[in-house]
């Protein structure tokens, strides 16, 4: 790899205004596209301080060779430019959404003499018309299928055609009535192409002026007493409508439209679109890449739209409903008006049906991530991957097969919790997670509570230990009574604890003081995702890309929701019993009663006095009392658990 001074351009010899950069390799393929309103400003901060770069950028800047620029008059025409080299160089650095799966299309051989249509997978070829993506295979071929009921087009193969075009007799859709079949003769390529146009209509969403024809037609053979004929206009028009109601409208305005969301994570990026068109989505697609800096959302949905209509001007719709504006604001929107032809605006709904569909979209978003990522640590080669690379960064004398996480959880120091993971060979063994309630700390202490919390883990681990038969190979691990496994009597190859350098050493000094010292330990914080050891100075920095990182993260994020969720457990019960301690006649029992039907103060505040009464043991004169401690109480606040925040009274 190229050390980046040796191609560094000179101090003051790029120009402060927007423009269009490209980073080239050794070979002088073009690895990397990027535009910038201040292209001086924004190339030093690759060469300034590499360290302080995320990975996949620093690999980047290594790879390259040369760094050239284009100087553009605005913004608008560096977007132009930057989409116009994207297409041309396609850079391996810049962001790849791929498919999170292979979704079916339907596509129309459209510059065959007679085109046929057909459901598949894949590329795209020209000059067929492709509409899509759908979410089920089946779902669009019984769409298809009643479809060709109303406008019989060709759906064969070549090699059917050729067959039946030789031998003078059609195939088998040609007796049923599915196919025109135009290879023998009976319509010509101009009446058969009418038809193909049809299907096209009403696959672009465009039913209802296929509806309106059709009745019209229907209408005008009964007045002529052609009644047969009326009548297999009527059976077109019951297919067609059933073939238009598979799918719901989700817009009742009839909207054009292309639903975007997105779910991220400090690694990877998750996208779900729905196209909506005249109101119905039509079609859904998702996306996942691998991030490759630290851009904000707005940032990443600029990179995903341009890339999503790069080449592609007729999917390009009039209205994108996104969750938040692209970075670069209207001159994504103007960029993408001159493409389709015609205007283009980018908006974020506030409520209504629109919000309602964007929400949705997000929800889809955040399951393909977790998808993928469950995809990803199923993967036994990644699993042992992880695995080895964490043996080799933090120095072990053998892969970390059993891997503990702690982590605290409180707010402003109160119902302080803590919760331990358990995670061996690279999976979740949920079966041996603990929760920890903190005992001999009190206040904001995360320091003394992680103290406290490992110092109870390994002194359970040496009593377990002094009162276990052992035999040849050591301690049992097995209850040789009961054939379940004794709790804490086994080893961990890590221990990692959420957060820096105090936690660590709370954890480092908690284990000493015990006389462990053959347990590795390692802290992740969670601003840089560092990792930090026992005595050093400075935290070890693994690429972001590693999978290393990723189990470490995995191990830390679930540790983080189980402390979580049995914080706001203990909290709900502590506020319910804290003001149920004051209706006279509700003694522990009965109190216990009510905290286990409603489970929360919130549904206990919002239920009636009958549904209070409805509790075993909570009579009528009860329930009102409970009733008016709860509405003489002083709402307190809800707060953000991750955060801290106070949102609004509940």
């Amino acid at each position: 790899m190229a050390d980046p001074a040796s191609y560094r351009p000179a101090t003051g010899t790029i120009p402060t205004g927007p423009g269009v950069y490209r980073f080239s390799d050794a070979e002088g393929r073009v690895i990397y596209v990027g535009k910038a309103i201040n292209l001086r400003q924004r190339l030093n901060s690759y060469f300034a301080d590499p360290a302080s770069l995320h990975f996949r950028t620093q690999t980047m800047v290594r790879t390259a060779a040369k760094v050239e620029w284009t100087v553009v008059r605005n913004e608008l025409e560096a977007l132009q430019l930057e989409y116009t080299w994207i297409k041309q160089f396609d850079p391996r650095f810049n962001i790849k959404y791929r498919d999170d799966k292979s979704y079916p299309w339907v596509a129309v051989t459209w510059g065959e003499e007679f085109p046929r249509v057909f459901v598949g997978r894949g590329a795209k070829r020209k000059p067929n018309r492709y509409f899509g993506p759908y979410a089920q295979a089946w779902a669009i071929r019984e769409t298809l299928d009643s479809l060709l009921h109303v406008f019989p087009m060709r759906s064969c193969t070549q090699g059917v055609f050729n067959a039946a075009k030789s031998s003078g007799r059609p195939c088998l859709l040609g007796y049923i009535g599915k196919c025109a079949a135009p290879c023998v003769g009976r319509i010509n390529a101009e009446d058969h192409r009418e038809l193909v146009e049809d299907v096209c209509e009403f696959l672009a969403g465009r039913t209802g002026a296929l509806v309106r024809g059709l009745e019209a037609e229907m209408f005008a053979a009964s007045a002529r007493q052609e009644f047969e004929k009326a009548a297999v206009i009527r059976d077109r028009l019951v297919a067609l409508k059933q073939a238009s109601e598979r799918n719901a409208i989700v817009l009742s305005d009839g909207t054009d439209a292309d639903v975007v969301a997105l779910a991220t994570d400090p690694l990877e990026v998750a996208v779900q679109v729905f196209h909506v068109r005249d109101g119905r989505i039509l079609g859904e697609r998702a996306w996942v890449a691998e991030r490759s800096d630290d851009g904000d959302e707005a940032e990443l949905l600029e990179r995903f739209l341009l890339q999503l209509y790069a080449g592609e001007v007729d999917s390009i719709p009039a209205l994108v409903l996104a969750p938040t504006l692209p970075a670069s604001g209207d001159v994504l929107a103007q960029l993408l008006a001159e493409e389709r032809g015609g205007r283009v605006r980018i908006k974020v709904p506030q409520r209504g049906d629109k919000a309602a569909l964007l929400e949705t979209a997000g929800r889809n978003a955040a399951e393909a991530l977790a998808l993928h990522k469950l995809r990803r640590a199923s993967d036994l080669s990644a699993r042992n991957r992880a695995l080895e690379e964490l043996q080799a960064a933090l120095d072990l004398p053998e892969v970390p097969l059993r891997i503990e996480c702690f982590d605290i959880s409180h707010i402003q120091g109160t119902q302080v919790v803590a919760s331990m993971v358990v995670f061996e060979d690279g999976l979740a063994r949920k079966g041996e997670y603990r929760r920890f309630v903190i005992r001999t700390v009190e206040g904001s202490n995360d320091v003394g509570a992680m103290h406290e919390v490992i110092t109870r883990r390994f002194r359970r681990l040496l009593e377990e230990r002094s009162t276990t038969p052992q035999d040849a190979d050591g301690p049992l691990l097995i209850d040789p009574d009961t054939g379940a496994p004794r709790r804490f009597a086994y080893l961990p190859s890590l221990i990692v604890v959420d957060g820096g350098a105090p936690q660590v050493a709370a954890a480092a000094a908690a284990m000493a003081e015990l006389g462990i010292t053959d347990v590795a330990l390692c802290g992740l914080a969670k601003r840089l995702e560092e990792v930090w050891l026992p005595g050093q100075e400075f935290p070890l920095i693994l690429p972001r890309a590693s999978e290393a990182l990723y189990l470490l993260q995995r191990v830390r994020d679930e540790a983080h929701r189980f402390a979580i969720t049995h914080h706001r457990s203990r909290r709900s019960s502590a506020m319910v019993e804290s003001v149920l301690d004051a209706v006279p006649g509700l003694g522990e029992i009965r109190r216990k009663a009510v905290l286990k039907h409603f489970g929360s103060l919130r549904k206990l505040r919002a239920a009636e006095v009958d549904a209070i009464a409805e509790v075993p043991g909570i009579g009528p004169r009860t329930a009102a009392a409970i009733k008016a401690a709860l509405d003489g109480e002083e709402a307190a606040p809800a707060i953000n658990l991750t955060t801290g925040e106070v949102i609004d009274a509940p």
